[in-house]
Formats: C-alpha cells, sequence, structure tokens
C-alpha cells in the first residue's frame, strides 16, 4: 500500500512553508529516519525524516516551491513490490496541493484584453516580480492573463507580454482620493539586484507590520552608569575556570540577567493582551533579538530570573550560534514574556524598537560609552548607557513602565544586587 508524505506542522504557528530542498529521489530506496528534505518554516530551516521504509515513488511538490500548506502531499512512497503506478495513482487521487511554485516553472502566457478582465470585475493577481518587471517595461498588468496558480500573473508572462507588444500602462495612476500615485519603480533609481524574500523575511514583515499598525505602543528612556558592571564583568571573567566550565560573561549577559530580576519585582509588563483579559505569565521567559541572514530570530532563555550569570552566558552563545545556523528547535524561540534588542555592540547610541507581538514590552539597548555627568554638583565622567522601553499601552500603563525602569536601572548601576 502507497505511504502517502505530507508537509508536516514543524511549529505550532505554521500554516504553510517551504520545500527547500528534496535530499532523495524518485526511485531512491528509503529507511525510516532518513532525512528526506529541508524545509523552511517561519522561522527556522528544519528537517523531514521519513517515519516508514520503502522506496520514493513519486515527488508532487518540486524543490524550491513555497507557501505549501501543511498537511499537503509532497510525496508519495511505495511499500515492497509495488510500483511507480501506484505512486502515480495516489498523487492523482489527492487534492491539488496548495502552494506556489518557483516563477521560472510557469509557462508562457498570450497578452488578454483588458476589457474582459474589467467586465469581469475581478481583481488582477500578480507577484511582486511580475508587477516591477511591467513597470519596467510600461507595460499594464490588467492586460495580460495569467498563466500561475490561479491565474496569478507570474514572470514569464511579462517575458512573454513584452515579446508580444502589450498595451504600455500610463506613467502614474489616479489614487481613489484622485491624487496620482508614485509610478511602482522610479526610473532614476537605477539598475538592482532582486534577492528573493525567505519565508522566514515574509513573516518578520508580516508580524512587525500588524505590531507597529494594531499596538499603542510609547517609549521610556533612561540612562544607566556602568562603570561597575564592566568592573564585576572583569573580575568575574578572570575568575573564570578552565575545561567545559569555562565561561566568558557579555555586559548582554548582565542586561539579561538584570531583566529577568526586574520582571519579577514587576510582574506586570510579563503579559499580553487580549480581548477577553490580560493574561500575565508566571514564567519569566526572555527572548534576545539575534540576527541572522534571514531577518531577526529570538531565541529564549527560560526562567532566566533562576539563572546565573555564567548558566545565561553559557546557553545565550549556543542559542545564537545555532540561530545564525538556523538550527533552533520550534521552542526555542517561540514564546518568551519580554524581549530585549542590544545594538550596542555596533556603536548605536540609542534606538527604539517594534515591540514583538503578543508580548507588551521590549527593551532597546544602546551602546556604553563616556559621558559628562554631574555628581554631588561637580562634573566628571562615567560609561554611560541609554536603554529605552517600548510597551503596550493596553497592559503596561506608563507608571509601571517607569517603575521597571528604575529596578532595572539599580540593578544594572549596582550590580551586586544581581548575585542576591
Amino acid at each position: 500500500m502507497t505511504i502517502k508524505i505530507l508537509m508536516p506542522a514543524l511549529s505550532p504557528t505554521m500554516t504553510d512553508g517551504k520545500l527547500a530542498k528534496w535530499f532523495k529521489a524518485e526511485g531512491d530506496q528509503v529507511a525510516a529516519g532518513d532525512i528526506l528534505a529541508e524545509i523552511e518554516t517561519d522561522k527556522a530551516t528544519m528537517e523531514m525524516e521519513a517515519v516508514d521504509d520503502g522506496v520514493l515513488g513519486k515527488i508532487v511538490i518540486a524543490e524550491g516551491t513555497e507557501g505549501v500548506a501543511i498537511n499537503s502531499l509532497v510525496a508519495v512512497m511505495l511499500e515492497e513490490g509495488e510500483d511507480v503506478s501506484a505512486a502515480d495513482a495516489a498523487a492523482s487521487t489527492a487534492p491539488a496541493p496548495q502552494a506556489t511554485p518557483p516563477e521560472e516553472a510557469a509557462p508562457a502566457a498570450q497578452p488578454a484584453p483588458q476589457a474582459a478582465l474589467v467586465e469581469k470585475g475581478e481583481r488582477i493577481f500578480a507577484s511582486p516580480l511580475a508587477k516591477r518587471m511591467a513597470a519596467d517595461a510600461g507595460i499594464d498588468v490588467a492586460v495580460i492573463s495569467g498563466s500561475g496558480p490561479h491565474g496569478r500573473i507570474v514572470k514569464n508572462d511579462i517575458e512573454a507580454a513584452m515579446a508580444g507588444g502589450a498595451q504600455a500602462a500610463p506613467a502614474t495612476a489616479q489614487a481613489p482620493s484622485g491624487v496620482p500615485s508614485l509610478p511602482a519603480i522610479i526610473p532614476s533609481m537605477g539598475s538592482y539586484t532582486e534577492i528573493p524574500n525567505s519565508s522566514a523575511r515574509k513573516i518578520i514583515a508580516e508580524r512587525l507590520t500588524a505590531s507597529s499598525r494594531d499596538i499603542p505602543s510609547y517609549m521610556v528612556t533612561v540612562d544607566c552608569e556602568i562603570d561597575r558592571l564592566l568592573e564585576m564583568r572583569k573580575d568575574l571573567n578572570d575568575r573564570s575556570p578552565e575545561g567545559e566550565d569555562a565561561y566568558k560573561i557579555s555586559v548582554n549577559d548582565f542586561i539579561i540577567r538584570a531583566i529577568a530580576l526586574a520582571m519579577r519585582k514587576v510582574p506586570g509588563v510579563n503579559t499580553s493582551w487580549t480581548e477577553a483579559a490580560i493574561q500575565q505569565y508566571d514564567d519569566i521567559d526572555v527572548s534576545v533579538a539575534v540576527a541572522t541572514e534571514d531577518g531577526l530570530i529570538t531565541p529564549i532563555i527560560r526562567s532566566a530570573d533562576q539563572k546565573g550569570l555564567a548558566k545565561i552566558s553559557i546557553e545565550m552563545k549556543d542559542l545564537a550560534l545555532r540561530a545564525r545556523d538556523n538550527k533552533l528547535m520550534p521552542e526555542e524561540f517561540q514564546g518568551g514574556g519580554f524581549t530585549v534588542s542590544n545594538l550596542g555592540m555596533y556603536g548605536a547610541k540609542e534606538f527604539t524598537s517594534i515591540i514583538n507581538p503578543p508580548q507588551s514590552c521590549i527593551l532597546s539597548v544602546g551602546a556604553g560609552e563616556q559621558r559628562a555627568v554631574v555628581k554631588d554638583g561637580a562634573l566628571s565622567i562615567a560609561t554611560v548607557m541609554t536603554c529605552t522601553l517600548a510597551s503596550d499601552h493596553r497592559t503596561v500603563d506608563g507608571a509601571l513602565s517607569a517603575q521597571f525602569l528604575q529596578v532595572f536601572k539599580t540593578m544594572v548601576e549596582d550590580p551586586l544586587t544581581m548575585l542576591l
């Protein structure tokens, strides 16, 4: 009996993914546990394993295909004694897979009259690449018939229209308000290289756009003197043992611990908004923004208030390394009650961040630098670090944000309190 291989749900929030690569070809022997394919989810690249022995009879979804819905048929395996016709039969009776194939695979299309589309009142669907190509060539996408899924206009359709001499589009279009809109591409921008958006980049864009649009956020800023923290950091690192227990504590490790302890004292920042109630979390899990080639990902230090500086340092280095290699498990970056983003290592003095929903707060940490400060009426020099807290006003009022920052600042400026 044939074995249907379906697109797996590799995380609780996953609705679709990209089938990035097949490691087996049609006709290959497969043993349970073998890696069949590589799947790109919203934030990581993960491997899909075979759960049965057999022969890979038919690949239904080609590698490079994006937007493959979970539980869609991606391949068919044959058991001993079955031939390829059984795989073809299983694939033909399965529902059509919901996916967006690579644009290069789409056949060329012929131009269609614009009137036909307008009379039907249909919305014109076109890929971003096709829209840009049409704008560059001065072609109105309304006169193109799409050959992609559900009539979507893709790259090859524009190329065919260019070869066939489709009707040119006007330089600008009238917006509904009557104000002329800008052309899709500004000619003076010159040549460019198109970098395809990864699944992770698309999800980041979607989530942060929703955050900026839907969350009433506000900012509160404090300056923290960190000379005593830097002295303690040096002293602790000088005491690091040799071998597997060795550690090298960073300023960011102190910040993570200070945030966790401040969250314990001010639990109101460890919350999420829902229409029915504000959810306040019992566990203190701190998400830490890490830059990767595909964009930011936020691995989590779980129960950070219960871990010492050395433990946080070792765990954070491991998470950051695997985050950059796309090797994190979903539970290692999904969740968390509070996020910290530190651009101090890049020399950024001060910045603000977009809240990572459904969390209520994110702390932006700038570089420590020597500044003139006044102490007891006299001018002196101190190493100062600017921190800005962005909060969701639905869950965290201004006074609560200020209270949290006051506790955080006290711990950073008197780091011995973190060791109590």
